[in-house]
């Protein structure tokens, strides 16, 4: 008595109910534009250390996606960073409580960022050609986005498990996203969120595209920490509400929702940008891929906090399969963890649609 609640759907409550006509899988465009830029595929990578490097950051690009550095992670508090993943997975396989890991976790990222290596990276991720990406947390975005912007990035990322558009810090300065992203020169995606609300404050701020979701997957623990969960379905529907009301709010200003946590499959991709997604954020996933610098483990950025972590490292993919063939295929097998994204041109095809802001519109069902 005295309180309600939503139901609410993950992508897993959901099903994707096909038109009366179907396209060849061939006159489908799955490309993606936010700002200037243009992607074959509509995927961004999660800034985790575990699967992102400069490289592969490049070879996501060299495929059409659009691959995101941590710009607060070991690449930029490390000299050699791929050395010290290689000493944390080595005691990692040797360490019989799961906790001793996190604290390894959390010694590796205490050291500070360094500019110099930052920006070092950044030049090493502008050479390997493609867009510049970043990713920077609320807390450091006001210190770190004007060196990151000076070193290639074109496209900033400010994200964190829950963002607001104005982040309060303790010394009672904050960090306004809307006068803040009015003074770059380069595109900001922002996130996350999980609500209506939220989403429509943060596309107030000229943000270019806003992030749904908290990331959650298997080996993150927002839910069980600190019991923030909303199911993906509904927050990307509500996000996606948000944006048609901004956009006739502000007369045609369109700002692309991105899908971020609980998405495990082919299947999951799709029924994201049916319920309003315009891109994905993937990281488990991308886990199978051979090129990732922590062979098949896992850890989001939230399992470093100091104080709090709420996330952990386990080894989730095979990192056995080569980058373009997981994300374009052929398939190896059929369980919709391999050719994510040909699963999706083909989804859409079925379907009946030929692009995806189409697809957006599709019937969806309920699964009792």
């Amino acid at each position: 008595m005295g309180r309600t609640a939503r139901s609410a759907y993950e992508l897993a409550d959901i099903g994707i109910v096909p038109s009366r006509r179907t396209r060849s899988s061939s006159d489908i465009s799955i490309g993606w534009q936010i700002d200037a830029y243009r992607f074959d595929i509509p995927l961004i990578t999660q800034p985790t250390d575990a699967i992102v490097s400069p490289a592969v950051a490049a070879a996501v690009g060299a495929v059409g996606g659009l691959g995101v550095l941590d710009g607060e992670g070991l690449w930029a508090r490390h000299a050699d960073p791929q050395k010290v993943i290689d000493e944390l997975l080595e005691r990692a396989a040797a360490a019989d409580d799961p906790d001793e890991i996190i604290a390894q976790i959390q010694r590796i990222y205490a050291e500070p960022v360094s500019v110099d290596l930052l920006t070092e990276a950044i030049r090493t991720l502008r050479d390997g050609g493609g867009t510049v990406s970043v990713r920077l947390s609320p807390q450091n975005a006001a210190s770190l986005a004007g060196p990151a912007i000076a070193a290639g990035v074109e496209l900033l990322v400010i994200q964190g498990t829950i963002i607001s558009a104005e982040h309060v810090q303790a010394n009672g300065t904050a960090l306004n996203l809307k006068s803040f992203i009015a003074d770059l020169d380069v595109p900001v995606v922002v996130g996350g969120c999980s609500d209506y609300k939220t989403a429509t404050h943060l596309m107030r701020t000229g943000a270019a595209g806003v992030i749904v979701g908290t990331g959650h997957g298997n080996t993150t623990t927002t839910d069980e920490v600190l019991g923030i969960a909303v199911p993906m379905a509904t927050a990307i529907a509500d996000a996606a509400a948000a944006r048609r009301s901004y956009l006739d709010e502000t007369g045609g200003r369109y700002v692309h929702v991105i899908a971020a946590g609980g998405i495990e499959s082919s299947a999951d991709i799709a029924k994201a940008i049916a319920c309003g997604a315009d891109a994905v954020m993937l990281g488990e996933p991308l886990t199978w891929a051979a090129q990732v610098p922590a062979a098949g483990w896992y850890w989001p950025t939230t399992a470093a906090h100091p104080v709090l972590p709420r996330g952990f490292a386990a080894p989730v993919g095979p990192a056995d399969v080569p980058l373009e063939q997981l994300l374009l295929g052929p398939a190896i097998g059929a369980d919709g963890r391999t050719n994510l994204f040909g699963a999706l041109r083909r989804a859409m095809a079925k379907a009946g649609y030929s692009d995806l802001k189409e697809f957006q519109k599709v019937g969806l069902t309920i699964r009792a």
